[in-house]
């Protein structure tokens, strides 16, 4: 069983001392949409994959795909309301079940205690008729689930997709992470917060009880460069900690607002490495729109707000390529001890979607290039090993050419049409 911690520098995660790299799959759903015989399927494939962690919505997913599974966690009133007060304990001995069959297979389970939906106040509390959460029901809850699950070590997500617009919402998330710290002091915790929010409460920032930091730059198709700007922004808190995309855009997510279009294997994979090489280093999370629902054909989808394109079957969107991109990162990471990577400023080309990175000692240096051109850096790269790796086919070559112009290094065109990572090493 893993039981992850952080770093000395409290820049990425370790277990049992080493570097762990974490890639999470998203998987919200799990708990009321997949049956045990579908959970062996896709844990077995997804661990082939590279993948070692799981985040899951402990509670309903509010924008769940339908499901012939009638599991709630909480007794059903005659109007169809949750009664917080009265926990379905069938409900949460099956989840307990599907935990020790992730955790069996080597993964971390990531649980979302409280997805905004049930909090007054937030922005999908105020979409959502539908009864909240009694403040008085939060800490029961709360301590039901940590004496069910922390014996498995997982990471506690206090929040899911939430942003802090009262002091009545903020109590709900710092009464969540007080019990929880005080029941399971050991296990980490973080907030899935909502898709571009930099600006976390001060409560947050100073709280020694929250371990990591978690952001999303999520699925508008207006702001992508938010993958490395939020992740630059989290890296410089004044509270360091280690920072992970925990909700880049979706591979086939149709484009949020309802604007026509979906994001490709290439897109996330650009925003995958625009986020690790910006601050992010600790891992990256993945999604395949038709997972992150468990959604089946014939079954109802519909997202109040956010209005995406209809997703493809759970099965189908299990094989999309861009998982196994996503396993191919952790892997460089491994295989490279690239750990601690921090930003490295050096990009001379006129384009912020360039990004480079660089070990605390500079022995090593990472640079993620989307589009190809003559690459210019305002440092000395002539005494490094230089490899790149092309990423749409995963194949290797040695690095073109390059010279020292006025102390700054120029490396000629690689040989591939797609995007590239050049690697470097201190020789």
């Amino acid at each position: 069983m893993i039981k992850l911690d952080l770093s000395g520098d409290r820049r990425h995660f370790v277990h049992e001392g080493k570097p762990f790299f974490y890639l999470a799959d998203t998987v919200w759903s799990a708990f009321t949409n997949i049956t045990l015989e579908e959970w062996v399927y896709y844990l077995d494939y997804r661990r082939s994959q590279g993948f070692n962690v799981l985040q899951i919505n402990l509670l309903q997913q509010w924008d769940a795909s339908g499901s012939d599974l009638d599991i709630k966690p909480f007794a059903v009133n005659p109007d169809g309301s949750f009664d917080f007060h009265a926990l379905n304990e069938a409900y949460f001995a099956r989840a307990q079940q599907m935990v020790q069959m992730a955790v069996d297979r080597g993964f971390v389970p990531a649980l979302v205690l409280l997805w905004c939906n049930y909090i007054p106040d937030t922005w999908a509390g105020q979409l959502r008729e539908e009864k909240k959460m009694p403040l008085e029901a939060v800490e029961p809850y709360v301590r039901y689930a940590a004496s069910l699950f922390s014996k498995f070590h997982p990471i506690y997500v206090i929040s899911g997709d939430t942003d802090f617009p009262s002091e009545r919402a903020k109590e709900y998330y710092r009464t969540a992470l007080s019990i929880v710290k005080e029941i399971s002091r050991e296990c980490l915790t973080t907030l899935h917060i909502q898709g571009r929010l930099v600006e976390l409460p001060e409560v947050f920032v100073n709280d020694p009880d929250l371990d990591f930091y978690m952001y999303q730059s999520g699925h508008n198709s207006e702001f992508q460069h938010m993958s490395y700007e939020m992740a630059l922004d989290f890296y410089n808190k004044p509270v360091t900690r280690p920072v992970l995309n925990a909700e880049p855009c979706y591979e086939m997510m149709g484009y949020s607002r309802r604007v026509y279009g979906r994001y490709t294997r290439y897109d996330v994979r650009k925003a995958a490495w625009q986020s690790l090489l910006s601050g992010a280093a600790a891992g990256i999370t993945y999604g395949a729109h038709g997972i992150w629902s468990w959604h089946k054909k014939g079954k109802r989808f519909g997202v109040t707000g956010e209005g995406f394109d209809a997703p493809y079957d759970w099965a189908t969107a299990l094989k999309f390529e861009g998982a196994w991109d996503y396993g191919f990162a952790k892997w460089l990471f491994e295989i490279y001890d690239l750990a601690g990577l921090q930003p490295w400023d050096i990009v001379m080309n006129d384009t912020r979607e360039i990004r480079a990175a660089a070990t605390p000692g500079y022995e090593k240096a990472a640079i993620y290039v989307p589009v190809n051109t003559v690459l210019k850096l305002n440092a000395d790269l002539t005494d490094y090993e230089i490899t790149v790796f092309e990423l749409e086919n995963r194949r290797v070559a040695k690095a073109p050419p390059l010279s020292l112009q006025d102390n700054m290094t120029v490396i000629d065109m690689h040989p591939f049409e797609g995007d590239v990572l050049f690697i470097a090493v201190h020789k």
